[in-house]
């Protein structure tokens, strides 16, 4: 941590970054795809500035009436949700916080000293800190309009906790970034984090289902969670500023020291990262190859698909293997049948059991089928992100463009196809066996929904691609422009398969939803028809983009 004082130099370097980042977005300007990530980064932008300018004259109003009260112990209330926001958002919204990595940064001459700030300043330029920070400051306006006094306090108070947010985040994306650089890890953490994400959504209908029996237990947690949380940053800062309210200007201050301790630890681990990383720490996943005894070796044959080519079984086989070995992807499967589950658990109309589908149990099966469909988007919209440079092999390889395609769609078809099973049988267990009708009007959507997706996914694929990298934090998603058209998509599709049977459903005559799914299904397959007739060309004229997208560092 020594000699970290800023250097005239380190001026000059911050300058030549802040240039370098604009001139990537220029130059980013002067093609398709640059003009309309820049639309979606806009429409994006926009509902990030109405959640930050929203939130922050909510919890101004909050902190006001809080204070005025003589209540400023509730402020924790306000600070811990800003808190988790700000630390949880950056993980579960990567797609919106794409930034440019820093560590390549260490190809050029660049001290320990301007890289440590490199990496805090530059990192901390996403939607959560711009968001964190709002909500901060107007919970400071808030406090300090109803008690103008404590300003002393206050502002000190919410400084603290806005800096030592982002000294967490950082410190928490360093540590994050080392466990993704290697597989054994990758798939530890991303276990854990579903698992946590699954175990977050049943609170809520576990709650409302047993609640009643839990409230002796849940009073005793709260009783013994209350003390803990005032040492947490959140509390802390409302410690501080109730203490100062109360007159006690010595708790007060010793809560901002406290603070200021916690930022020098969080500096400390984070320092331990990027001295590492600065000195040329290498996490290779590669294992020295063993000498083999020679002789004669058994060659294993591939796939064959029944009326498939050669081909397009290889693509199938290869893209199989791929999910296969990323536990998180698999782990995603099982989350439609877990929709299913917190919709059982919760609460029914005028509070009675049986969920939310517990008056529309035929409706299960439709459901689990439209989020499996939102599961397998970011799959399919970005169908080379996982080849990476390896795209390069399909342009040199004797085969057409539509077969690569053909194989990978099939491949999600497959997928899609048990996905449908599972959910099915979901339903059956959770509520009740689906109607025959019912079954054959949601496969029917589903066979018009995977077409269309399918089509848009390929066109997507090869007009936006983007390299996802398992081992690099932030870029596991498809592009802004593609997640913005595939929102938009999404929602047509299921738009038009929810309409029809709805309809069909309040009439008692399926049938008609499942001639309106057979119509749309034929239109939909035509469309998929041509854009497989127009891969080629397509590929070919794109082929320079895509190799250059999918093969960055």
């Amino acid at each position: 941590m020594a000699g970290m004082n800023f250097a005239p130099a380190m001026g000059g370097q911050f300058a030549a970054i802040a240039r370098m980042r604009w001139q990537l977005f220029v130059n980013s300007l002067r093609t398709v795809r640059g003009r309309l990530e820049l639309v979606a980064r806009a429409f994006m932008f926009l509902g990030f500035a109405i959640l930050g300018m929203g939130g922050s004259v909510g919890l101004g109003i909050a902190a006001w009436y809080f204070v005025s009260q003589g209540k400023a112990v509730f402020l924790a209330v306000l600070l811990w949700p800003v808190f988790l926001f700000w630390q949880m958002f950056p993980v579960l919204a990567t797609a919106f916080s794409d930034n440019v990595d820093s560590s390549n940064l260490l190809r050029f001459p660049l001290t320990f000293r301007s890289y440590f700030f490199v990496r805090i300043i530059f990192g901390s330029l996403e939607p959560a800190t711009a968001i964190g920070m709002l909500w901060s400051t107007g919970i400071a306006f808030g406090v300090t309009a109803a008690a103008p006094s404590l300003i002393v306090a206050a502002l000190p108070a919410m400084l603290g906790f806005a800096i030592l947010n982002i000294l967490l985040g950082r410190m928490i994306y360093a540590w994050v970034e080392r466990w993704l650089a290697q597989r054994r890890t990758r798939e530890l953490l991303g276990i854990v984090f579903f698992i946590f994400i699954i175990c977050f959504q049943l609170i809520g209908p576990l709650l409302s289902r047993y609640g009643e029996r839990s409230a002796p237990a849940m009073t005793q947690f709260t009783k013994a969670a209350l003390p803990v949380q005032g040492f947490l940053p959140p509390g802390l800062a409302a410690y501080s500023i109730t203490s100062a309210l109360h007159g006690d200007f010595l708790r007060s201050f010793g809560g901002i020291a406290l603070q200021c301790l916690y930022a020098v630890m969080i500096l400390w681990l984070l320092n331990i990262r990027l001295r590492a990383q600065y000195h040329g720490e290498n996490l290779s996943e590669s294992v020295a190859l063993a000498a083999k005894p020679a002789g004669k070796r058994e060659t294993k044959l591939g796939w064959r698909i029944p009326g498939m080519s050669g081909p397009v079984s290889a693509i199938v086989e290869k893209e199989f293997h791929y999910l296969s070995r990323s536990g998180p992807m698999l782990f995603t499967f099982i989350m439609p049948v877990v929709i299913l589950l917190i919709f059982r658990l919760g609460p029914g109309k005028a509070g009675g059991s049986g969920g939310v589908l517990a008056h529309a149990s035929d409706l299960a099966f439709p459901v689990g089928a439209a989020y499996t469909l939102l599961i397998l988007t970011n799959l399919v919209y970005n169908t080379f992100g996982g080849d990476a440079v390896g795209v390069q092999f399909f342009f040199i390889s004797p085969v057409r463009f539509r077969e690569v395609l053909i194989g990978k769609n099939l491949a999600h078809a497959i997928v899609m196809a048990i996905e449908v099973m599972l959910v099915w049988l979901g339903a059956c267990f959770l509520y009740r066996p689906p109607s025959i009708e019912i079954t054959l009007a949601t496969i029917c959507g589903v066979s018009f929904a995977l077409l269309v997706n399918l089509g848009a996914g390929d066109l997507l694929s090869m007009y936006t691609p983007k390299k996802i990298d398992y081992g690099t934090f932030g870029r596991q998603r498809a592009s802004g422009a593609t997640q913005f058209a595939s929102i938009g998509i999404q929602a047509a599709v299921i738009g038009l398969c929810a309409a029809p049977l709805m309809l069909a459903r309040a009439y008692g005559r399926i049938w008609i939803a499942i001639v309106i799914f057979l119509v749309l299904a034929g239109i939909a397959a035509i469309g998929y028809a041509m854009v497989l007739n127009r891969a080629d060309a397509v590929a070919f004229k794109r082929r320079e983009t895509m190799i250059a997208e999918l093969s960055r560092a």
